[in-house]
């Protein structure tokens, strides 16, 4: 099975090359999914100061920014320091249709977990359907209603043949 190339990967690798952990103190790898009517989205921010973690909803825009400070010893000999610090910073633009009002995060073991509900208006909903008597006339008394679901609409047209 052959390497498939991906550029972007590479251009990640020399970019670390060239600029080191700085390159690295900018990632904030993330998990997206959805569970029943709600979305979370789990964050690595591992040895983030607790304290300086901030989310922020502006207009679309979700802002999660944390910090990581140096270890400042005296006296000590460094061997290998490759963990990153600083600010780590991202923001994601987020659809219509959630209440980003009524989001929830907690941080536990260097993960900050978001969850995001579906917003009412968003949610799939049933809808009642009135049979109409013959001549367009709306039933009254013995007219059957019938529920359903608009998630299993079939919204692929009907073919016809058309012959001009």
């Amino acid at each position: 099975m052959a390497t498939r190339f991906d550029p972007f990967q590479e251009m990640d690798r020399l970019l670390g090359q060239v600029f080191g952990a700085a390159q690295a103190a900018g990632t904030m790898p993330m998990d997206l999914f959805r569970s029943g009517d709600h979305f979370v989205l789990n964050v690595d921010l591992p040895g983030a100061d607790p304290g300086t973690i901030d989310v922020n909803v502006e207009d679309r825009t979700l802002t999660i920014r944390a910090e990581r400070t140096a270890r400042t010893e005296q006296d000590v000999q460094w061997l290998v320091n490759e963990r990153p610090s600083g600010t780590y910073a991202r923001q994601l633009t987020v659809g219509r249709g959630l209440a980003l009002d009524k989001m929830s995060a907690t941080y536990a073991d260097g993960v900050l977990s978001l969850t995001i509900p579906v917003a009412e208006e968003s949610k799939p909903r049933r809808v009642e359907v009135q049979h109409l008597a013959t001549g367009g006339q709306s039933a009254i008394g013995g007219g059957e209603a019938r529920s359903v679901d608009a998630q299993s609409i079939d919204a692929e047209p009907s073919s016809s043949a058309h012959t001009g």
